[in-house]
């Protein structure tokens, strides 16, 4: 009997040792606030105008930082590799959602999820659910890093672009890998199986092929004491799920191609204000034929001991003029440009390492002239920081306050 007691103890201390050389930590974000946005109901280029205004009142989730809860952990194999994993999941506090939940039923669950193996001489390669290269990188040059309702980061969103802050830069089915930091330069590459299985298609379309909808990408940062730089280039490839809602009629072969999108983004901490800007372009050869081009400046200004101010401007333009040749009764899709211009104003204050008070203003400015005229079909630019409030030749305005804690 003392023989199996012993046994047990040294198993349990075996096991315990083991157990200690795995270190997970749990960590998260609790961010909501107050939201009022309005605009007039204007939606076309000919005085079609609706009488009222879009209005929202209401608590908004993950204003500063998205709501989240995670766990990440690392174990060391010998040799200076080390296993890690990441699991994000989205919460939502505003509401009478769980963990994982966006508020809807087909929103962002998981914000990450992956496995992998680390080296600090080699790098990081990883599995699952992941971060492209632009997410990051525009969080770099924003004012706000990314922030749900800064001009960039809400624009950006409603050109469908993946090089964003927002959830379009989280790939499923994702490889990554990250390099080392070589004196203050860093690199990642992502590739995203599209997970399309093959069929024989009437027309050998594209749409039946096991490449559709996979994507890659390119990332490259330096930063080193003030200064900061970000060169994102990254491509959806074959998009089987492009929105041809635009279009009428029969879709020949081979209508299923590339979305490919190029950034670059700078900053520089003169200490007294930190200056930013990006420039970034989306070229979409379906036949949504989304192109489009964003630009942002901005600068966040420290006052007082724990409080910054933000600036931040931005311009979408979105543009058809490119369109292909879509046959008998389409053309009047062809020809078509629209610009949204959007600034953003913000005060944070630090309370504490954790805790960060906020308070904001939105200005956006809708070009009404993005309509096709004979159909009344949107093409073009309708944004607001709040869904349902932006429309065609419109003016909306945002405000703004909430908290935010980090644990």
């Amino acid at each position: 009997m003392q023989k199996k007691l012993i046994a047990l103890a040294v198993a349990s201390l075996a096991s315990g040792a083991a157990f200690a050389q795995t270190n997970v930590t749990m960590y998260g974000v609790a961010d909501v606030g107050y939201v009022y946005s309005s605009g007039d109901a204007y939606r076309g280029p000919n005085g079609n105008l609706r009488t009222g205004s879009n209005e929202f009142s209401g608590l908004v989730n993950g204003i500063l930082s998205g709501s989240r809860l995670g766990f990440r952990g690392e174990e060391a194999l010998g040799n200076g590799l080390k296993a890690v994993f990441t699991l994000v999941y989205s919460l939502q506090l505003d509401n009478n959602t769980g963990v994982g939940s966006s508020g809807s039923a087909t929103g962002l669950n998981a914000r990450q999820q992956f496995v992998g193996l680390s080296s600090a001489t080699l790098g990081t390669v990883a599995l699952g659910r992941q971060y492209a290269p632009g997410y990051q990188a525009t969080a770099n040059n924003d004012p706000m890093a990314g922030a749900l309702v800064e001009s960039q980061s809400y624009l950006s969103n409603q050109a469908r672009m993946t090089i964003t802050p927002n959830s379009a830069a989280r790939w499923n089915n994702a490889i990554t890998y990250t390099s080392p930091n070589w004196s203050g330069f860093s690199a990642k590459g992502i590739y995203s199986f599209g997970e399309t299985a093959a069929t024989n298609g009437t027309y050998n379309d594209k749409l039946t092929d096991i490449t559709a909808n996979q994507a890659w990408g390119l990332g490259f940062n330096y930063a080193n004491g003030p200064l900061n730089i970000d060169l994102v280039y990254q491509s959806r490839m074959n998009v089987v799920n492009a929105d041809k809602s635009l279009v009428t009629g029969n879709y020949p072969a081979g209508t299923d191609n590339d979305i490919n999108e190029g950034y670059i983004g700078a900053s520089y901490d003169f200490k007294v204000v930190k200056i930013m800007g990006s420039y970034q372009q989306q070229n979409d050869k379906n036949w949504t034929n989304l192109d489009s081009n964003l630009w942002s400046l901005g600068a966040v200004i420290p006052v007082l001991s724990a409080s910054n101010i933000h600036l931040g401007y931005a311009q979408l333009n979105m543009d058809q003029n490119n369109c292909p040749i879509l046959g008998t009764g389409n053309g009047n899709l062809c020809g078509l440009t629209g610009t949204t211009n959007s600034a953003t104003l913000a005060w944070t204050t630090a309370l504490s390492k954790r805790t960060t008070l906020y308070a904001g203003y939105v200005w956006n400015d809708n070009d009404k002239r993005t309509i096709t005229p004979t159909t009344g079909t949107v093409l073009g630019s309708s944004a607001g920081p709040v869904g349902g409030i932006g429309a065609l030749g419109q003016t909306n305005n945002t405000v703004l306050a909430g908290i935010r804690h980090t644990f």
